[in-house]
């Protein structure tokens, strides 16, 4: 068949994208920028099935590029870690335009993945998760709709909050809400039931609630994760932490952004449990439970094969959709702080530093006042440092990165660029280049910084002088260091 995959290039989407063709099916991933789309992570026998198209479901002229023959689709799109105020217009103006396309077509099946939705009164973000689905039964098409509870799976939402809880907290204070009940599933078995609808007609015009093996409460959920991880934790709830107050606690100690963190806060006012199994007769599977779920995720980690994470979905309003054409830092109406270095060491193993900057490696230099950095960043409703990294020593186009985004990371030109999403008045590049230099090489380190008004030129004043020693040090280092 010839499936439609939307969200190819987001959480879910990327890991679901080779079981399809695996399955024999040839795919078309409509992406608004190819570059974010993994080429590189793909031979050409794999690539022989797949399509990338760019386009943008906000915007209906451009989906004119998108085939008319296919035979199915998945609906992967989801506006949740966005900062929008306005997220659920957002996402059913997107429904909208994908059901205008849908019905151009002969496909006979679209696949839905929303969340469990039981309740009479729901949070914000289910009942727009449930009016996408309405929207979406206005296509001509059969559709299949899972709705699922919190998903456990590495560079998962989810499991990097409760990581980020667990491991950096001993004790904490939480919320009543932490007493309501949910029933975590394996992103595993999320795979496995997104496979097993597509062309069952057992499944044509169902909703099926997914779960794990296991019904536990959030509070259950973070004492589990510590005894996987080996860690004593306590945990104290309290009745008077609102829903705003527990969303700011949320944002500043975690890698979460403010708007997840309330939009999954509201959530947990909700049960997310299952309540109709049949999915179990249609697609018959291995449920796995919450520690297992937890332990193959660790695994992953371990063996560094976290290939996609919802920090790296763009949050920043300011983002325009062609913002990782952006190949060069602007050169007019700018402040700069060059640093090169010359060196004699093999130019691989630099470029291996540069590309292993942030997340757990750190920055070469001053590690604590970057922290603060963040720290203050997070206080003024920036993304902070928490974020870290997909991968420890792989970077591509639209990567999160810290409090930066990868812009260009191309090894083969010794380039990589990173544009700030910090808050900051005004705009800010980081961009590393190796180049030869007689029988010797160079390391070019250039910050940019482009004001905006007086505030911004202030600003640059200001940090000035912690540049001049912590640029310096971190260039240094960087050709320096030697991994362990």
């Amino acid at each position: 068949m010839k499936i439609l995959l939307t969200g190819s290039t987001g959480y879910i989407g990327r890991r679901l994208l080779p079981d399809i063709v695996e399955a024999g099916h040839q795919v078309v991933c409509p992406v608004r920028d190819k570059r974010r789309f993994d080429f590189d992570d793909f031979d050409d026998e794999f690539l022989n099935s797949v399509e990338v198209i760019e386009c943008d479901f906000l915007d209906l002229e451009s989906l004119e590029k998108l085939p008319k023959d296919i035979d199915a689709a998945y609906y992967l799109i989801h506006s949740l870690t966005s900062d929008s105020k306005e997220f659920s217009k957002l996402e059913a103006s997107t429904a909208e335009h994908f059901v205008n396309y849908i019905n151009s077509t002969k496909a006979v099946q679209v696949v839905y993945l929303g969340g469990i939705a039981n309740d009479e009164e729901l949070s914000d973000h289910l009942s727009s998760r449930q009016n996408v689905e309405e929207i979406l039964k206005n296509s001509n098409a059969k559709l299949t709709v899972l709705r699922s509870a919190i998903i456990i799976g590495s560079g998962g939402a989810s499991f990097e909050i409760i990581r980020d809880l667990v491991e950096k907290l001993p004790v904490m204070i939480a919320p009543k809400w932490l007493n309501s009940r949910c029933q975590p599933i394996g992103i595993y078995n999320v795979m496995q039931y997104l496979s097993g609808v597509l062309g069952n007609k057992k499944a044509y015009d169902k909703t099926f609630d997914i779960g794990g093996k296991d019904i536990l409460t959030y509070k259950e959920m973070l004492l589990q994760f510590a005894e996987v991880r080996g860690l004593k934790r306590y945990i104290l709830t309290v009745p008077v932490l609102t829903i705003k107050l527990s969303s700011l606690w949320l944002y500043l100690v975690t890698s979460t952004s403010y708007r997840l963190a309330r939009n999954l806060v509201d959530s947990m006012k909700n049960e997310v449990i299952v309540r109709d199994d049949s999915i179990e007769d249609v697609v018959p599977i291995e449920k796995l439970s919450y520690k297992e779920s937890l332990e193959r995720t660790f695994l992953r980690i371990d063996q560094k094969q976290v290939v996609s994470s919802w920090k790296d979905s763009f949050s920043n309003p300011n983002f325009s959709s062609t913002f990782l054409q952006q190949f060069e830092a602007p050169k007019h109406g700018c402040f700069k702080d060059h640093k090169n270095y010359t060196f004699d060491r093999d130019p691989k193993e630099v470029i291996e530093n540069v590309w292993a900057i942030g997340g757990d490696r750190g920055w070469y230099y001053g590690n604590f006042l970057w922290k603060i950095r963040g720290f203050l960043d997070k206080l003024v409703g920036g993304v902070g440092l928490r974020r870290g990294r997909r991968s420890p020593n792989d970077l591509k186009g639209g990567d999160a990165l810290d409090f930066w985004r990868v812009l260009y990371a191309n090894k083969e030109e010794c380039r990589l660029l990173l544009f700030a999403e910090m808050k900051l008045p005004g705009d800010a590049w980081l961009e590393f280049r190796i180049k030869p230099n007689g029988t010797k090489y160079c390391l070019i380190q250039t910050a940019t910084f482009r004001p905006l008004g007086l505030w911004g030129r202030l600003y640059w004043y200001l940090v000035f002088p912690f540049h001049g020693f912590i640029f310096k040090n971190m260039a240094k280092n960087i050709i320096s260091y030697q991994v362990k």
